[in-house]
């Protein structure tokens, strides 16, 4: 079994190997920084019992989480935080109501990606942000679990083993919000524009023995800058003049 401990003794090693690397959950804590002000409101859709909001200096002066796991919400590490049962294709909020809409690790289990940016886009203000980080659906482990995918249950059996992850938190991936292309088509589409989009290498996730861990490093090398295995990316909502300005959040990957 690979523990997350384990996981990252192995990140903590590639980033020795390769000075500038981060892992992209820094990446996209990063980017989300770079786009909050002091008086900003930020909505963590998919928070979790946690994530990103913990990895914030400090918290927004108006933060909300959403999570349709009921449970999840109940064991929130932050327990001061404002946070509702909820689904990222309908959010129950007022139009305009924030200035960034985060999603961490909910695009992949998206069967219909287009309503989850519609809603996105309905509840930013202009110049709002919605940031992402999801698995890259061109790298060659997305492709397993596609396959995987159609082993039900045996699916959530087999993470749990390998990863120790239970299996009732392992949920239906479909990949329909996780390239370049079709990122660019659903932000247009719902009067947002990409303004950033990261791939970032991470090989430990098969680093179940050191000789796995090269292994993998070895592909990770080879494969071409766009087909990493994280995404994080910024899609921007027009201020009221139509104007769009990119924030940087200094990747180096």
């Amino acid at each position: 079994m690979l523990s997350l401990e384990d996981q990252n003794i192995y990140r903590e090693r590639y980033r020795q190997q390769h000075p500038g690397w981060r892992p992209a959950t820094e990446v996209y804590a990063a980017a989300v920084r770079a786009a909050l002000q002091p008086d900003s409101r930020i909505l963590d859709t998919g928070c979790g019992r946690g994530g990103l909001l913990e990895q914030l200096d400090h918290l927004p002066a108006q933060a909300v989480g959403l999570d349709p796991d009921w449970a999840s919400l109940v064991e929130h590490r932050i327990p001061t935080l404002p946070r509702t049962a909820g689904w990222s294709d309908a959010l129950p909020f007022a139009p305009a109501s924030f200035d960034v809409v985060c999603a961490s690790w909910v695009l992949e289990h998206l069967e219909n990606p287009q309503e989850t940016f519609a809603a996105a886009a309905r509840v930013l203000r202009p110049g709002g942000r919605f940031i992402f980080i999801t698995p890259n659906g061109r790298h060659p482990l997305a492709w397993a679990n596609r396959l995987l995918g159609g082993l039900g249950r045996l699916q959530g059996r087999l993470v749990e083993r390998l990863y120790g992850r239970a299996a009732a938190d392992t949920f239906p991936t479909y990949y329909r919000a996780n390239d370049h292309r079709r990122l660019q088509a659903l932000t247009a589409t719902c009067g947002l524009k990409l303004t950033a989009l990261h791939a970032v290498p991470d090989p430990t996730y098969l680093a179940f023995s050191g000789w796995m861990y090269q292994l993998a490093c070895r592909l990770e090398k080879r494969l071409p800058a766009g087909r990493h295995i994280h995404l994080v990316g910024v899609a921007a909502k027009p201020e009221a003049d139509g104007a769009i300005y990119p924030i940087s959040f200094g990747v180096e990957v």
